[in-house]
């Protein structure tokens, strides 16, 4: 007894870890996780990072750098020079062999140097800013994608799990008649082959309602590889088909197309901006560029490394001055290629438009057909659970057969199934909408 107390303590406590490790969303909460979790996210923020060490990388070069130097040299043979000899006393018209300098010599010096004025930096430091931006920019293109690959998988769990429901509702009426049915029979008022027929659709119906389950699964699957969530870990939707459902507004379905909600046609913008700042670049390298330098450096000669050490000093400020003349036509060369992909980045641009265009349109005339779809199969349910009870009380009142029940069971079904599926097809085609209008 205690054994088997122990036993059922254990599955019910079982039973609870596996419900406490199963996380709910809503489709809210699916994106806000998605969007902090995502891979491709980090990635963009990653990028956004680099992006300002670019900007400090560009900015280092136009502030003032400071080096210093040491250098010793010993001279184990100096060098030797010839002079008249009659500069030391020897006979004109030849040559003495004399060394010149110490056998140890020491250099230590400290040199600044900044640049003064050079167009070409001042343009690259606002590229590096506007990189940044792009990389914001592309940022918020990786979020909006998430979102939507969200919205997408956040879908087929709800439409499995109203089918799973519709499915049970018709189990469960369909075992109520099979007891009714059952009945009849044993007080001769049918036969059995109308409590098998029951039997037969029960046992199909189960069938399917077990096959939705890892249908099911499989959908989850897909929905926390979307959200980068662990895969060995439950998720459940929480959100339903009615909660999402919500009218496509009049300026959604016929409004003029703001091409600028889209956020990749926000970043093709923003690419153009900066093949302009690349020509401004490249146009900025024909001008002239100044930097300013000031050197002190102190040696030290001596024959003795430790004594009679003569030492001087040397320093030295100056300007210096870089002027383009001609670089064999490169920098030409480099302009017409930053105006070539300029013009490539217009062409870009106006394709997207052109996509835009054709994805509003088509997503338009989508939601259109998908609701007019689901009004036609409401109708269609009605009517089909307006057959099925009309059949099933001619069949409890012995003027209606198994045939005809079976018929009305099958249309209804079928009804109830092609009614899931519109509304999933008009949940869809509501998302394609938001999504090609950049919402």
């Amino acid at each position: 007894m205690r054994n088997l107390l122990l036993l059922l303590f254990l599955s019910s406590f079982g039973t609870f870890a596996i419900a406490q490790n199963t996380k709910s969303f809503s489709l809210d909460e699916a994106i806000r996780y998605a969007t902090q979790n995502s891979l491709e996210v980090k990635n963009s923020q990653i990028d956004i990072a680099d992006a300002e060490q670019q900007i400090e990388e560009n900015r280092a070069f136009g502030l003032p750098t400071v080096s210093a130097n040491l250098g010793y040299n010993y001279y184990f043979k100096l060098p030797i020079s010839l002079v008249p000899a009659e500069f030391i006393g020897g006979p004109p018209g030849e040559f003495a062999e004399l060394a010149f300098g110490t056998k140890n010599n020491i250099s230590a010096g400290i040199e600044a140097r900044s640049l003064i004025f050079d167009w070409s930096y001042l343009t690259a430091l606002k590229a590096a800013r506007s990189y940044r931006d792009f990389a914001q920019q592309q940022r918020t293109q990786t979020e909006a994608t998430v979102k939507n690959q969200i919205r997408t998988a956040y879908l087929p769990p709800l439409i499995l799990e109203e089918t799973k429901a519709t499915l049970a509702k018709n189990i469960e009426n369909i075992k109520k008649l099979r007891f009714e049915t059952s009945e009849m029979y044993k007080a001769g008022f049918v036969e059995q082959l109308d409590v098998d027929r029951l039997d037969l659709t029960i046992a199909n119906l189960e069938t399917d309602l077990s096959n939705l389950d890892r249908q099911k699964e499989l959908a989850y699957n897909v929905l926390k590889m979307a959200m980068n969530y662990p895969m060995n870990e439950n998720i459940e939707a929480t959100d339903n088909l009615n909660q999402l459902l919500t009218e496509a507004s009049a300026e959604d379905l016929e409004g003029k197309i703001n091409f600028t909600n889209r956020a990749e046609y926000q970043t093709a913008l923003m690419s153009k901006g900066l093949n302009e700042l690349n020509i401004s670049y490249v146009k900025s390298t024909y001008y002239p560029n100044v930097a300013g330098f000031a050197q002190y450096t102190k040696n030290g000669q001596s024959d003795d490394f430790f004594n009679n050490n003569i030492w001087t000093d040397l320093g030295i400020i100056g300007l210096q001055a870089s002027i383009p003349i001609y670089g064999g036509g490169a920098k030409n060369a480099k302009l017409q290629r930053a105006k070539l992909d300029l013009e490539k980045t217009n062409n870009q641009i106006a394709a997207l438009e052109r996509v835009i265009w054709m994805e509003v349109g088509n997503a338009r005339i989508a939601y259109q057909s998908a609701k007019n779809r689901v009004a036609s199969q409401e109708k269609n349910l009605e009517l089909a659970q307006r057959i099925y009870d009309t059949t099933q009380i001619k069949y409890r009142e012995g003027i209606g057969s198994s045939l005809e029940i079976s018929s009305a069971e099958q249309s209804l079904f079928q009804s109830q199934q092609n009614l899931i599926q519109a509304r999933y097809e008009l949940l869809q085609a509501k998302v394609e909408l938001d999504i090609a209008l950049g919402k």
